[in-house]
């Protein structure tokens, strides 16, 4: 059998809210807690679950998405205002050339994970 990523905990200031942070980002739904976590569904395989932890120490997780989501991701953190930028130590310089694709952006949420967003074109 292939090994597959079913699920992954992030660490979170405050789990709901970091959950529909992230759902409304990526234009994903977030719909509500299950027990200690706040699920969301990335695609049928993957689900991110945040959970609330005194002193989250941020993670990093990396998107592979089509140019079409990559395009609406990046509306949403213009209509937002979230920072982002190309590359993790520069997260909010607002550009989106990337050295591993066409183009990728970085953004981070209050507990301080880092989410990479990389598009072919």
């Amino acid at each position: 059998m292939t090994i597959t990523l079913n699920h992954t905990v992030v660490p979170a200031v405050e789990n709901e809210a970091a959950a529909h942070f992230f759902a409304a980002v990526m234009g994903l739904e977030y719909a509500g807690p299950d027990r200690h976590f706040a699920p969301v569904r990335v695609n049928p395989g993957l689900t991110l679950d945040f959970l609330t932890v005194p002193d989250p120490a941020g993670h990093h997780l990396a998107f592979d998405v089509d140019p079409a989501t990559f395009d609406g991701i990046l509306t949403r953190l213009h209509a937002t205002g979230t920072p982002y930028g190309n590359d993790p130590s520069t997260s909010d310089n607002g550009r989106t050339d990337h050295p591993l694709c066409a183009r990728g952006l970085y953004f981070t949420d209050p507990a301080g994970n880092l989410f990479e967003v990389m598009t072919t074109a």
